[in-house]
Formats: C-alpha cells, sequence, structure tokens
C-alpha cells in the first residue's frame, strides 16, 4: 500500500480534532482552524508528519531495531496488536504495566515466568499438579498473558515506541522521555506534542484514522523488518557456507600433512633398513658373516741329493 494523500487523511477523518475549550496551546501550530466548536488539525502537516515518522520506523526496522506498539484505547487495540504481530514486533493493548521500560530487568522476570507457565501447560505438566496447585498456576498465567502477552519474546528495551493516543498512554510516555527512547505519536488537539519525537497530528478518537496512521507506520516497518530478516538470514547462510568450507579445507591440509608424514617417516624407515643391510656387507667375513678359512701354505722344496755336500 502507497503512503496516504490529503484525501485518504480526509475520508479517515484525521482532521477532526477536539473541542476548541479542551485543547492544548502547544498544539497551536498543528491547528488549520476551527468549525462549530471543533478544532480542525492542518492535514498538510499531518501528511509530511506521517511520511517522516514512517521513515524513522522503516530506518529502525531495516538496522534490525524494534519498535513497540502502544494502544490501549478500544479504538485502536485491534489494530495494534494485528499489525506489530504482522511487523513481528513487541506491542501492549491491554494494559500498560508501569515499570515495563523503566523497571525492563524485573520485568524480563516476570516474562520467563511467563513462558515457563505455558511451557508446562503445553507439556500437560500443570494438568498432574493438584486442584489448588493448578487453579493457582493457570489463573496467574492467564493475568501474565493479558499483561505481557504481547511483549512475550521482547528481549530488550525497544529502539522506538509508536503510541495512540498521549492522554491514555501517559506512562508509557514519561518511561520512554525518561529512557530517551524515540516516541511516534498520535496526538490530537488536546495533547502536549513536546515528548514526542515525530508527532502525527490527528484524531486519535476514530477507529478508521487509528487504523490508518498504524497502518501506514506498520507497513513500512513489516516490509523493512522482513528484508531485514532475508537478508540475514542470506548472511548466516554465507557465513554457515563459509565456515564448512573452511572446515573442508582444514580437513583437507590435516590429511594431506599427515600422508606427508606418514610418506616421509615410511621413506626414513625405508632408509634406516638400507642403512643397516648396507653396514652388515661391509663386515669382514663371507657374505654370510662367517670368518674365512685361511688357505694352508704350499709346501717347501727340499734340495736335489748332493747339493750342498
Amino acid at each position: 500500500m502507497a503512503e496516504p494523500g490529503i484525501r485518504e487523511l480526509l475520508q479517515a477523518g484525521l482532521h477532526f480534532g477536539h473541542q476548541t475549550r479542551r485543547w492544548n496551546p502547544r498544539m497551536r501550530r498543528y491547528i488549520f482552524g476551527e468549525r462549530d466548536g471543533i478544532h480542525i488539525i492542518d492535514l498538510l502537516q499531518t501528511d509530511q508528519l506521517l511520511a517522516e515518522a514512517r521513515r524513522f520506523a522503516v530506518d529502525v526496522a531495516g538496522r534490525g531495531g524494534t519498535v513497540l506498539f502502544v494502544g490501549t484505547k478500544k479504538q485502536a487495540r485491534d489494530s495494534i496488536k494485528s499489525w506489530a504481530e504482522r511487523c513481528g514486533m513487541p506491542y501492549v493493548n491491554q494494559r500498560w504495566l508501569g515499570g515495563l521500560l523503566t523497571n525492563f530487568h524485573t520485568m524480563s522476570a516476570r516474562i520467563d515466568r511467563l513462558h515457563e507457565l505455558t511451557q508446562l501447560k503445553e507439556d500437560g505438566r500443570l494438568d498432574l499438579l493438584p486442584t489448588k496447585e493448578r487453579m493457582s498456576m493457570e489463573s496467574e498465567l492467564a493475568k501474565l498473558e493479558y499483561n505481557l502477552g504481547g511483549v512475550r519474546d521482547m528481549k530488550r528495551l525497544p529502539q522506538a515506541v509508536l503510541i495512540v493516543d498521549l492522554k491514555t498512554e501517559a506512562i508509557a510516555v514519561r518511561e520512554a522521555e525518561r529512557l530517551q527512547i524515540p516516541i511516534l505519536g498520535l496526538v490530537d488537539s488536546n495533547v502536549d506534542p513536546v515528548p514526542v519525537s515525530f508527532p502525527i497530528p490527528g484524531n486519535d478518537d476514530s477507529m478508521r484514522s487509528c487504523e490508518l496512521v498504524i497502518s501506514t507506520v506498520g507497513e513500512g516497518i513489516e516490509q523493512a523488518a522482513t528484508a531485514y530478516r532475508e537478508a540475514e538470514a542470506k548472511r548466516r547462510a554465507e557465513e554457515e557456507e563459509r565456515r564448512r568450507r573452511e572446515e573442508e579445507e582444514k580437513r583437507r591440509r590435516e590429511e594431506e600433512e599427515r600422508a606427508r608424514r606418514e610418506a616421509a617417516e615410511a621413506a626414513e624407515a625405508e632408509a634406516q633398513a638400507a642403512q643397516q643391510a648396507q653396514g652388515q656387507q661391509q663386515q669382514p667375513g663371507t657374505p654370510e658373516g662367517r670368518p674365512a678359512t685361511p688357505r694352508p701354505r704350499p709346501p717347501q722344496q727340499q734340495g736335489a741329493p748332493g747339493e750342498g755336500s
């Protein structure tokens, strides 16, 4: 889906603000005018700022970052969940637990407990427990699933937070602001936009307007996150192939080295055997190595009769 234009924003009712008596003066710059006691939001700015928020979210997801979707009011609850799940991102759409960000270490322990109880239930071990203990654990599991089910796979603090209705999610805004986590927020005419890094001026009380903003940002995140995961999978496959080739090359070199070593040892053994044989041949005696029998000396000839007389 392409980014919405002014017509789509108008059809979704994003231009409707709150009653003029309920406005926040810090929203003045985003207000076009008023009609029948209702502030009218400048959709030209909304269009531009929505595009900027989307680009930032795409950049975060494209680098493998996490965007936390937050929207617990009924107008945004379903869209928050569906788009977060499509993007593979964590979300909070029921109740924000205080300290989810600022006390993330403790919350991580509760998330681990959620995984533990879920595993017990899936394995069937929960059914083997005594009734009272089983019911207690099932109640604990249901409560954890309700409050933390959307963030069960969040292993670290998010790199950005998408929030619908800053008044309803005031605690989430304060925690993100305290930790300097960028906020992408749908800001109506009755809220303070200052804490929001990427404000999106618009009606946060209409289901259609909430859906349009969430889907626009969510679609960009989905595409970027998918591209990142595919690139990471390809990189891991290439890395695995490189390691496999290196292992094969290492084994080949080791086998060649072992063959050379065995050949050298065989040649050395053969040379030693030849040297020993040659040494035996050089010893005095018969070829068999026995001492030679001395030849008898010829008898001396006796003189003829009459000589020497």
